[in-house]
Parts: C-alpha cells; sequence; structure tokens
C-alpha cells in the first residue's frame, strides 16, 4: 500500500533526512533541523511511503505573501523506486495542497542536462522553464559529482499546464546527453564538456530572444520565438 504522509514527528524527520541524504549523497539538501522548522512553521513536508517504508520525500516553503507562490526545495524518490509513475504522485499530491493554502504556482530549480527531468517537468507536469542560472549553488560534492551547478529556474502554474509547441513553431533546438548521471560516473571530462556546451548555447539562443518551450527526448529542449 502506499500512501503520502506528513513528517509531523521527529521519527518521521529523522526518517526522511535518511531518505534525502541517501538521495543526495554526501551533500545534504536539509538538515533534520531546517525540516523540522519547515513542518512547524506550517510549509510542506511531506513523506511517501510504500508498504510503511518511506521510499521518497517532498519539501516545500512559501514564497512572498503577494506572489502566492510556493517554491519546492527538493522532491525525489529512492532510485529504485523510480519510474512508476509514484513522482508524479507526489508532485500531484504537492500541487492539491498548494491550492488548499490558495497557492497560484510552485516554483523550483533543477539540473538542464538531466533529460528524465527535463521530460517529468516540462512534458509531463507541463511547468515553465523561466530562467538559466549559472552555478546557482556552487560546485556539489554529490548529485552533480563535483560539476558546477546550472540550473534552469522553472514555474507550474497550478490552475493552467504549459503544452508543448506545435512543430512549426519550434525555432531551434538544444541537444543534451541521454543520461548525464551515468556520464558523470564513466567520463566525468565529458560530462564536464556538456555543461559548458550547453551554458554557450544556452546564452546564445536565448541572446537570440529564443525561449525554451518543451522538451523532446530525441531532439532536446525546445526554442520558439
Amino acid at each position: 500500500m502506499r500512501e503520502i504522509r506528513e513528517l509531523d514527528t521527529v521519527e518521521l524527520i529523522l526518517e526522511a533526512q535518511g531518505v534525502l541524504d541517501a538521495i543526495r549523497g554526501p551533500e545534504r539538501v536539509v538538515d533534520a533541523g531546517t525540516l523540522r522548522a519547515l513542518q512547524q512553521a506550517g510549509d510542506y513536508a511531506f513523506g511517501f511511503f510504500d508498504e510503511g517504508r518511506m521510499v521518497g520525500a517532498s519539501v516545500a516553503f512559501f514564497g512572498p505573501p503577494a506572489s502566492r507562490s510556493m517554491h519546492s526545495h527538493i522532491t525525489a524518490l529512492l532510485p529504485e523506486f523510480r519510474g512508476r509513475g509514484w513522482g508524479r504522485e507526489l508532485k500531484e499530491h504537492q500541487r492539491q495542497w498548494a491550492l488548499t493554502q490558495g497557492v497560484g504556482n510552485i516554483t523550483w530549480t533543477f539540473d538542464p542536462l538531466v533529460a528524465r527531468n527535463a521530460h517529468f517537468f516540462l512534458t509531463v507536469l507541463g511547468a515553465r522553464a523561466t530562467g538559466y542560472s549559472v552555478n546557482q549553488y556552487g560546485i556539489f560534492g554529490g548529485g552533480d559529482a563535483g560539476d558546477e551547478s546550472d540550473r534552469l529556474d522553472v514555474t507550474w502554474s497550478l490552475a493552467e499546464f504549459a503544452k508543448p509547441p506545435a512543430e512549426g513553431d519550434v525555432a531551434d533546438v538544444l541537444e543534451i546527453p541521454a543520461d548525464v548521471e551515468q556520464l558523470r560516473v564513466d567520463d566525468p571530462r565529458a560530462a564536464n564538456d556538456w555543461r559548458m556546451k550547453v551554458r554557450r548555447e544556452m546564452a546564445v539562443l536565448r541572446g537570440r530572444g529564443l525561449e525554451i518551450a518543451g522538451f523532446d527526448p530525441e531532439r532536446g529542449y525546445l526554442f520558439t520565438a
């Protein structure tokens, strides 16, 4: 049986920290004390359970009051539980919870080189890419494997999901590796080359006034005028 439960006890908070540490590696995403404080302040802090075992977690906090927004700090499942549609369940729970709080959109960032996330966020969820930040969090020793942490900023409008662009509207595309996470293990230098390439080409395309309007697993990011 699957369920999504609020992290409302110290025991669950500590369990969630362990799950997030296992996902992220040596660079801790959020410590238990901060996670507890966010939950007690009324922010979003939930765990995803399968047969009583926590296999994922999601943490988000409210933005400026006038923005009616929430920022999703992390939503993740242990690797062996991905690919089952559970990530979508967790994000949909976050969406429904946000709507009950009067939130109109949720923002977050992600590594633009990770194709599975680009597809999930931009195609499956219908979020919109709103900006590109160079080395936003500094150099991580965890998920980015020592690479600089460039990020795409996204906004998920909870009332109106973005749709992929019509083929005739696609002005350009930007390829990314099929599996940069494995590439970072096999060939870190090649992974870093991809980082620099995407950073340069992203700047050129956005400098031409083009914006990311979608993602295609075969071609990469789809740009429209």
